[in-house]
């Protein structure tokens, strides 16, 4: 597995992990999140982690740039708390970062191809 995808892959499984712990083992308020707030942060946290998850499976680095862009509102957000939750905002740009990683790696995979 290429490194790429390696931070794909963690970085998108870091935030599946970190959703669980906001919504129902939270440290600071030691109770389960409300279901507006569940079903929220599930639309903007976690259904974005399991499209770059698969983006990095797959190599689509269009699906992690969609996935960077989608989480990145709640992410910010997040980074302005004091606690544990300013991580969405550095899995959020990880995204980013094996995106781009993505698309180098398959422009010299393909420049090695065309020098053969």
């Amino acid at each position: 597995m290429k490194i790429a995808q390696r931070i794909g892959v963690i970085s998108s499984i870091c935030t599946m992990i970190l959703w669980i712990i906001l919504t129902l083992l939270n440290p600071y308020t030691h109770k389960r999140a409300e279901n507006d707030v569940l079903i929220n942060t599930l639309f903007l946290l976690f259904v974005p982690a399991c499209v770059a998850l698969l983006a990095s499976v797959f190599k689509k680095p269009s699906h992690m740039f969609i996935a960077f862009v989608w989480s990145l509102p709640i992410s910010l957000y997040m980074m302005m708390t004091p606690s544990i939750f300013k991580l969405f905002g550095v899995t959020s740009f990880m995204y980013l970062i094996s995106g781009i990683l993505t698309i180098r790696e398959n422009r010299s995979r393909h420049k090695g191809i065309n020098q053969v």
